[in-house]
């Protein structure tokens, strides 16, 4: 491989998307490009779309794509890491409590219960992102709380 792991996402509203992964996640804006039916047809992508490269701070990136045509609707099936398929994005941070306190006035709803739970000297947090995507936080204080967390 001679780049990091790239994901892409196709969403509904590019805009509200765009500004949940950078504000309220911390990735970065990288570029944004048109993708002509020209190209989308043949590789497979449905036709025209537009596709915005999100930079992990950490190294990888989340491609955020909006087709032209609207994205087909699929059944809204309770969240659980047993379904088969891509389950969710994994996010490791140096401190989740930043991030948990502004992900439910971005949109984001808590998947985990209690919303930051311990767990072999890590902290994981699953929220649902403003879409209905499942976004893990993770971060390696397991020993310590922040406010309003558990032990």
């Amino acid at each position: 491989m001679t780049l990091p792991f790239e994901v892409g996402v196709v969403v509904r509203d590019l805009a509200l998307m765009e500004r949940f992964y950078c504000d309220a996640i911390g990735c970065l804006l990288e570029r944004r490009s048109r993708v002509p039916e020209s190209v989308g047809g043949p590789a497979g992508l449905g036709g025209e779309l537009v596709v915005v490269w999100l930079r992990v701070p950490s190294g990888g990136c989340v491609k955020l794509i909006l087709p032209r045509s609207a994205p087909v609707s699929a059944p809204a099936a309770p969240w659980s890491a047993g379904r088969p398929g891509l389950s969710y994005l994994t996010f490791h941070l140096d401190d989740m409590d930043p991030v948990v306190a502004v992900l439910p006035t971005a949109g984001a709803r808590p998947l985990s219960d209690p919303v930051v739970v311990h767990a072999r000297g890590r902290r994981i947090s699953f929220w649902a992102d403003p879409e209905g995507n499942v976004v893990e936080l993770v971060d390696g204080r397991g020993g310590r709380s922040g406010p309003g967390h558990s032990n």
